[in-house]
């Protein structure tokens, strides 16, 4: 039998040992929201010092990391978050909320935020501070779990049957304050309210002294994929006020998605 002289052809390896340096330090600058400094890194990942700080300086050029001039540390900025908002035909996601999100802010004075579900926590894409002298805010990025805040319960409530499913398997639930949910199955009725009445509340679930009201960003489908929320004090956001700030939240959530063309 005459044998070919053609070689065998095997499937592309990656060749770029720098991209993958780069991601390997993003990837872990994600588990540390107060960063790490270069040594850090590189002991973390067995990389030179050298390398560590040129990527670094590399990422912090292209905008994916900051590196504060006193400790030296670096963070992720918000880019990736930029990046993984729902992307409409015309504008992003936040373009379409900033509107909606001033008329909250004005009709309330209370803080306003944005926000998208990463996994099983609720992180913050976008926030408009309250006008009161005294005032919740919280760092652009922040993450918290999603059965312990309003937006993340809105969010859920109105996520696809089976993958609301598969967050829930993979919660696990933590007490954080005397009124924080404890079970799933606590869990799935507060989403079944949420579901019912269009909007989720923080009974300082989350945060001792802090309140919250959210409604869904709904796709065509009936879907979420984000929502708008208020946060601030208890003794301005009060339980019996909730209903009528719902509505305003979830006037603000339809505006966006309608504007976003969803």
């Amino acid at each position: 039998m005459k044998q070919s002289n053609r070689k065998a052809t095997s499937a592309p390896t990656a060749t770029s040992p720098s991209l993958q340096r780069g991601l390997a330090i993003l990837e872990l600058l994600s588990r540390y929201p107060t960063g790490r400094t270069i040594s850090e890194v590189a002991i973390e990942l067995g990389l030179p010092g050298a390398s560590v700080f040129r990527l670094g300086v590399s990422l912090e050029q292209l905008g994916y990391v900051d590196r504060d001039p006193s400790s030296k540390r670096f963070t992720l900025t918000n880019r990736f978050l930029r990046l993984g908002q729902p992307a409409g035909a015309d504008r992003s996601l936040s373009e379409c909320a900033i509107e909606p999100m001033r008329m909250v802010r004005r009709a309330t004075g209370e803080t306003t935020q944005l926000c998208c579900l990463v996994d099983t926590d609720m992180v913050i894409v976008e926030q408009l501070i309250s006008t009161q002298p005294f005032k919740y805010s919280a760092e652009i990025g922040a993450r918290c779990p999603l059965y312990s805040c309003a937006p993340g319960k809105a969010i859920a409530a109105f996520l696809p049957r089976e993958d609301l499913d598969a967050v829930l398997l993979r919660l696990k639930l933590k007490r954080f304050t005397s009124t924080t949910i404890t079970s799933k199955a606590e869990l799935r009725q507060s989403l079944e309210d949420t579901r019912r009445t269009g909007f989720a509340v923080d009974r300082a679930e989350g945060m001792l002294g802090i309140h919250c009201v959210a409604a869904p960003i709904l796709d065509h489908h009936g879907a979420a994929i984000a929502a708008i929320t208020i946060a601030g004090p208890a003794n301005r956001i009060h339980e019996d006020e909730f209903e009528a700030i719902a509505k305003i939240v979830k006037k603000a959530a339809q505006m966006t998605s309608e504007a976003f063309h969803i």
